[in-house]
């Protein structure tokens, strides 16, 4: 998974090929997700792009990608991809993102909610950025209520010597902050991410479509 700060320590360089070797399927699903939603010469906005892994689908079914994210190096690998429109690097946790209101047809994020404790504020600034009808796609980190919502990596898997706290939230509660910002919950599909090479480790994780609604709706 993609961390927006890139605290889980793998190369940037090497990233595309570690979400190979541990079978990420977050990219499929999310596309699959919106594959009835979206039409050739729309918008999308990735937010936590990174290397792009996450929206090349969405380029080569005709979309115009555009990426945000905080690393820089991310998006210097971004930048050698035939498919990116536009490129911003902006802290995820600074707001107001730096877009227009309803800029972008859609947004698509696969790979940094799960760093978000509170997505709220984010869903906010989604629902400002998107233009009406659009679908908003999105993983996180999925759990039952009886389970913790905070989760700390052990540095053995972050590469980084450190451990790194994730955040996993139930479908009640993407659900009600959808709601309350604005969205329709579309569809939801939940799987397991592994964690290793060797996938022994799993996390649990949650895709998201949604749909942005005018508030009387």
């Amino acid at each position: 998974m993609q961390n927006q700060d890139n605290t889980t320590g793998k190369r940037e360089d090497q990233y595309d090929e570690v979400a190979l070797a541990t079978g990420w399927q977050g990219p499929a699903l999310v596309f699959r997700l919106a594959s009835q939603s979206i039409e050739p010469g729309q918008t999308i906005l990735d937010i936590g792009i990174g290397t792009g892994l996450g929206s090349e689908r969405f380029a080569q079914a005709g979309l115009h990608v555009y990426g945000m994210d905080i690393s820089d190096d991310m998006l210097e690998i971004c930048r050698k991809k035939y498919f990116t429109a536009g490129l911003v690097c902006h802290d995820l946790t600074t707001f107001p993102y730096p877009f227009d209101d309803a800029s972008f047809n859609h947004v698509v994020s696969t790979g940094v909610f799960q760093f978000f404790s509170d997505l709220d504020r984010v869903f906010l600034e989604v629902h400002r950025i998107l233009s009406g009808g659009g679908m908003f796609i999105f993983i996180t980190g999925d759990r039952r209520s009886c389970e913790p919502y905070e989760v700390v990596v052990d540095p053995e898997q972050t590469g980084i010597g450190v451990p790194v706290t994730m955040f996993r939230h139930t479908r009640e509660q993407i659900e009600e902050w959808l709601v309350k910002t604005g969205f329709l919950l579309e569809d939801s599909a939940g799987f397991m991410v592994y964690m290793d090479r060797e996938q022994s480790e799993t996390f649990p994780v949650r895709a998201y479509l949604a749909r942005k609604v005018d508030r009387e709706e």
